[in-house]
């Protein structure tokens, strides 16, 4: 079983403090403007909707491989709304945009693969009902 860490420390009150969150790669400011204006750093839902993204991408192109293929390029990006709901903040969507280059993989069969990736992926599995729904807009080209 692999087990990834990360971390992120807060100091100060939710208006006025600021963070920061170390993952592999990547260590960065998080503040309630980034999260909840448009302030310099990243925030919660960026993280969320990058770790969507990329195992969505990274299973989708496992089962095209499954069919024998080669997959060029499989670019996604995900959208992710912070709404509310019972009367607090909560991602309410996901919506993913993907398109994908791929000689030879026909259009009914991507559409059953880009579906199964989606419902399959482990990040997907980890909403699964939660609050958020996930949409997935998925274009062969």
């Amino acid at each position: 079983m692999t087990v990834r860490k990360v971390k992120s420390v807060w100091n100060g009150t939710l208006k006025q403090g600021a963070g920061k969150m170390d993952i592999t790669g990547y260590s960065g400011p998080f503040t309630f403007a980034s999260r909840f204006e448009n302030g310099k750093g990243t925030n919660p839902e960026e993280l969320v909707g990058a770790a969507q993204a990329g195992c969505y991408s990274m299973f989708l192109s496992a089962l095209i491989s499954g069919e024998g293929l080669t997959p060029e390029s499989i670019e996604t990006e995900a959208s992710v709304t912070l709404g509310e709901l019972d009367g607090g903040p909560a991602i309410t969507n996901i919506k993913l945009d993907c398109v994908v280059k791929c000689e030879g993989l026909a259009q009914d069969k991507f559409e059953e693969l880009a579906a199964a990736a989606k419902a399959k992926c482990p990040i997907s599995r980890l909403y699964a009902g939660g609050t958020a729904t996930i949409e997935l807009d998925a274009k062969l080209v």
